[in-house]
């Protein structure tokens, strides 16, 4: 367990998800039911968690991080709804429900994963902020949108999927994980680190750097629940990596040995964290939770 702070912001950004939502105009009902499904269909809310759990340690208020912490979800969930699709993974399940171009149709899955990723910057751009930090709202944005884009997650996405079937080497394979799946962790980090003022340039450095080692670390604990957690564990088919020959830390290291990365990378991590005058707890748990997630 993350920390009894977990359910807290899981409901603080469910909520406001749900306020955002609730005020868009319905222009095409079934379209808003789909991106509803996506994003509130379940999920952890890791990376609204880092958006918090960082934010808060350095002094930024619950009320200004609600609505980028409900931006980053929008775009985690928009790039699940896309990875789900025929073209990219062919997956029929997400945390245990039929997927969205299952549940619906496949246009509509892709119209639902576009207006999620537009929703995310509406919340960013309109999102009230406390004058001392307003000159960093340009900087949010460019934070989300490098993350989710061709130097982030769509860039990695496409280096998975001109990998699938092919034999990479380590280097090849980390650097399509810090892209798909570690730019938007570290955004979240970064995104908390841009809601309060003045920030020693050090200290931001050290939060990066941990998101960078947790973010890798979570795509390869991933890897590795992929060969031993069930489908109901997983909330998709267990095995989905392997049938559809993928690249994968355990496929190219071995199970123990991609345990054994998994667990340098969280020490690395707190390593990053050790010298910070924060109460970094939540974030060291965050961390732990990572890579026992499934045990």
């Amino acid at each position: 367990m993350v920390s009894t702070a977990l359910p807290h912001y899981q409901a603080r950004v469910n909520r406001t998800l749900e306020q955002a939502f609730d005020a868009l105009p319905v222009t095409d009902p079934r379209l808003l039911d789909a991106m509803r499904y996506g994003t509130l269909l379940g999920g952890k809310r890791a990376r609204p968690f880092l958006v918090y759990a960082t934010g808060t340690l350095l002094g930024a208020d619950e009320t200004t991080l609600d609505p980028i912490a409900a931006a980053v979800e929008c775009i985690h969930a928009y790039s699940l709804i896309h990875d789900d699709l025929p073209a990219m993974d062919d997956d029929h399940l997400r945390r245990g429900q039929p997927t969205v171009h299952i549940a619906y149709d496949e246009a509509t899955a892709i119209l639902a994963g576009d207006a999620l990723q537009g929703l995310a910057y509406e919340l960013l751009a309109n999102c009230p902020l406390p004058d001392a930090v307003e000159a960093n709202r340009i900087g949010m944005i460019r934070a989300l949108s490098h993350a989710s884009g061709y130097q982030g997650m769509c860039g990695g996405q496409a280096i998975d999927l001109a990998s699938t079937g092919q034999r990479i080497d380590l280097e090849q394979l980390t650097r399509l994980h810090r892209l798909k799946t570690g730019a938007l962790i570290r955004a979240s980090v970064e995104l908390g680190t841009l809601a309060v003022p003045d920030l020693p340039a050090a200290h931001r450095q050290a939060l990066l750097g941990f998101a960078e080692k947790i973010g890798l670390a979570f795509q390869v604990h991933d890897d590795i629940l992929d060969v031993t957690a069930d489908t109901e564990q997983l909330g998709k088919p267990q095995g989905s990596d392997q049938a559809a020959d993928k690249s994968t830390f355990p496929a190219l290291l071995g199970l123990d040995h991609a345990r054994d990365v998994a667990q340098g990378l969280y020490q690395d991590a707190l390593t990053e964290l050790a010298g910070l005058p924060y109460n970094t707890e939540p974030l060291e748990r965050f961390a732990r939770y990572i890579i026992e997630r499934g045990q």
